[in-house]
Formats: C-alpha cells, sequence, structure tokens
C-alpha cells in the first residue's frame, strides 16, 4: 500500500485549499489532446497609420518603404492608462464570456509576455485576481514572440498529465512602452494587442485539438532582440538613454534566423503529425514580417490560398501576434473545422516554437480595451486620442498572405462568416 501524497494547502489554513486532479487517476490515453474550447481577444480602439508613425518620431522613411519592406499598414497603440495587465485581463474575460456558463472553469492561467506591469511580481496572479479566479495557480511566461506557442504547449502539457482540467493561456503586449519613437528599425513594426485561448481534455481527432510540437531556443542570440536595461546585469536607473531602456533589434540578422528556425521547426512538427505540408489547411506564422511569412510558406511549401495573418493591420504584436491571428481567421470562418493546422513562431533569446492541431469549432469574443485606472477593471470615457483616425482596412477580408480586421464588440459564432 502506497502512502498518500502531500496534500497543496491554500495560503490561508482557513480557506480550504483547491481540488488538484491526480496524475495518475487522470493519467491521458494515447488519444488524449487538450483541445482549444473558446477564444478571446482585445485591441486598443484606434488604428495608426505609418504616416502618423514616422510624423511621431521624425523618421527617414516613407509609407511606402515600410509598407513594402513589413506589409504593414496600420497598428493598435494602448492609451497611456493601459498596461499589458489590463489588455490580458479583457481578453481573459472575452474568452471566458466565449466558453459560456457551461464551458470549462480555468483553473490555472499563464501569461506570455515581454512587457509585464511591473518587474516584480509577475502580472498573471492579478489578472487571476480581477477574474475572481484566485487562488488558482498563475505565472509569467517569457519567450518573447515565441511566448503563445511555448505557453500553450507548457498547458497542454500540464492539462495531460493531471496536473489542471482547464488551463487559460494569455498572451498581451504593450510594446508602445518599450519602443524608441525614433528608430526606424523597430517603432514601425510593433502594436500593443492581447488575446487569450481556454483549453479543456479531449480527443485527438476532433477540432481543436493540439497535437504535435517543435520548440528550441539558442542563447547566442540573445543580443539580437533585447532590452538592455531593466534586469539585475544592467538595473534601470535614471539617466539611461533609449538605447539601453528600449527595446532593441538586429533586423537582418533577426530576419535570417527567423525563416531558418521557424522553417524547420514547422516541418518537425509536420513530421512528428505524420502530416505533409500540402496537407496543411491553415498556416499561422508569427506576424513579424510579412517578407518572413511568405518565406516560410514557400519554403515549406504551404499553398498561399491556406495561410492566414493579420499583420496589415496590427503589426507585430509579439506573443499576442499569433493568436490574435487565429482569432480573426476563426471569426472569418477561414476554415473547415477539424482540418489540418500549423502555427510557428519565433522571437527574442532566441526562441522558437511549432503547433500541428485540428482547426478549431470555438466560439471567439472580440471586446475594445478602453482607458481604465491602473488596478482597476472599471471603464472610464475615453480620452481624446490625437492619433486617432478612420482605419480604411476595416472592410479587409481573409486573402492569401494578407489579413482581415478585427469586429470588436461583438461575439462571432464558431466558422461564423465576417
Amino acid at each position: 500500500m502506497t502512502s498518500p501524497r502531500p496534500s497543496i494547502l491554500a495560503p490561508d489554513s482557513l480557506v480550504p485549499a483547491p481540488l488538484v486532479p491526480d496524475p495518475l487517476a487522470a493519467a491521458p490515453t494515447a488519444r488524449t489532446a487538450a483541445v482549444i474550447a473558446a477564444v478571446g481577444t482585445a485591441l486598443p480602439p484606434h488604428p495608426t497609420s505609418n504616416a502618423q508613425i514616422i510624423a511621431r518620431g521624425g523618421l527617414d522613411t516613407t509609407d511606402q518603404w515600410i509598407t513594402s519592406r513589413t506589409g504593414i499598414h496600420h497598428r493598435r497603440f494602448a492609451h497611456p492608462g493601459v498596461s499589458t495587465g489590463d489588455l490580458a485581463t479583457a481578453a481573459a474575460r472575452a474568452a471566458i464570456e466565449a466558453a459560456g456558463p457551461a464551458g470549462p472553469r480555468p483553473d490555472l492561467l499563464l501569461l506570455a509576455t515581454t512587457t509585464p506591469d511591473r518587474p516584480c511580481p509577475a502580472t498573471a496572479p492579478h489578472i487571476a485576481h480581477r477574474l475572481g479566479l484566485a487562488p488558482i495557480p498563475a505565472f509569467d511566461l517569457a519567450a518573447v514572440c515565441s511566448g503563445f506557442l511555448y505557453a500553450l504547449t507548457t498547458a497542454a502539457g500540464l492539462l495531460r498529465s493531471g496536473i489542471c482540467a482547464a488551463p487559460l493561456v494569455v498572451a498581451a503586449e504593450k510594446y508602445s512602452a518599450i519602443i524608441d519613437p525614433r528608430d526606424r528599425d523597430t517603432a514601425p513594426l510593433f502594436g500593443d494587442g492581447a488575446a487569450a485561448v481556454v483549453l479543456r481534455l479531449g480527443d485527438r481527432a476532433e477540432p481543436g485539438a493540439l497535437l504535435e510540437g517543435d520548440w528550441g531556443s539558442d542563447g547566442a542570440g540573445s543580443d539580437l532582440i533585447a532590452v538592455a536595461a531593466g534586469g539585475s546585469r544592467l538595473p534601470a536607473a535614471d539617466g539611461q538613454g533609449p538605447d539601453l531602456r528600449c527595446f532593441r533589434m538586429r533586423g537582418r540578422q533577426v530576419y535570417a534566423h527567423a525563416v531558418r528556425r521557424m522553417t524547420s521547426s514547422a516541418a518537425a512538427a509536420l513530421a512528428a503529425t505524420g502530416w505533409q505540408p500540402e496537407d496543411v489547411r491553415a498556416f499561422i506564422g508569427h506576424q513579424a514580417n510579412q517578407r518572413i511569412l511568405d518565406a516560410v510558406g514557400d519554403r515549406l511549401g504551404v499553398p498561399a490560398r491556406y495561410r492566414f495573418g493579420n499583420i496589415r493591420s496590427l503589426g507585430n504584436t509579439a506573443a499576442a501576434s499569433v493568436p490574435l491571428a487565429l482569432a480573426d481567421a476563426l471569426a472569418g470562418g477561414a476554415c473547415p473545422p477539424g482540418a489540418p493546422a500549423l502555427l510557428t513562431a519565433f522571437g527574442g533569446g532566441l526562441t522558437w516554437a511549432s503547433l500541428t492541431l485540428r482547426w478549431p469549432d470555438a466560439p471567439v469574443r472580440a471586446i475594445t480595451a478602453q482607458p481604465c485606472s491602473p488596478f482597476l477593471d472599471h471603464v472610464h470615457a475615453p480620452a481624446h486620442d490625437p492619433d486617432a483616425t478612420h482605419d480604411p482596412d476595416a472592410t479587409h477580408h481573409h486573402a492569401p498572405t494578407h489579413d482581415h480586421d478585427h469586429d470588436h464588440d461583438h461575439d462571432h459564432g464558431k466558422a461564423a462568416t465576417p
């Protein structure tokens, strides 16, 4: 007879410890998989054009140059009163609402981000508190633009092991807080946003099932994508210029690494699943640069009509880019449920990851993140934004290697048409 496992106690002895599934009792079968049950997104309300980016930073470039080199026409910037945690909380709440009252209640929260609200503590526990989910475990995960796929892989493993029953995976970024507006190499690329998915246990054959993955890192390239100051190696201090405090990237070197690593990682995930590139009916890569996306898709051999994204209207939202593109494609009915799908990403670290899945049949809820006070959930009337402008991309729908814009403040039914 084996001795009982020690219980996991709640912080307050007067509060009963949450029920933790027994990993042995919940051992998965060969057919068990993590399944995407619902998706939520949150974006700032106003698009910012290339012309506005150029004027803001006094950049020596043109709208045509930015568009031709990156594929980006617009991006969203959060109001100064909106933090990464605010965006993440809004997207997570949207995912929970999309799942509905009968949907799984999250019992674990992972936040993938490069821009936490503070260096310490982690942002995830406060998000869980704001959602009324405490005392569930919650933690941040830092893998830069690969963060969502790293978090999704981690959550799926914990789910299949029986450690949790309904993990909530959130990816959120406020890159406008760390970008130097005068840096032509980065200022036109990045935007703010958040997305979240609720997972449940299911079968590998059903829509939304996460199948096989590949991930890796190479710290030899850690300086290629970095914020130099703010950590223990170089603490933040008064007088530090933007060269140290802001996000920096060596574009040409990053381009070569990104294409090579996403191509090889995606190919490895496909091989592990037993799929050929021509089998893929939905391919979503990290929305870093349209030329990178085209190069990866071409090298893999995925037909252009099955590549989906939203880089045109949202730019590079780092860890949030893959789930935001997934949400857009789901809301637009881009692919039939259950069809072979492939996700891949590359980010700082260097890091990379890929996942195969069956295209989800999951509800999507998309909302607009309005200005609010720090650490509070009540919403104030939006302040006047001098960068606010009409978004000419609002009527764009899915086309090969391009994107359509978000429909905010609406619930999207399963496989809804735009």
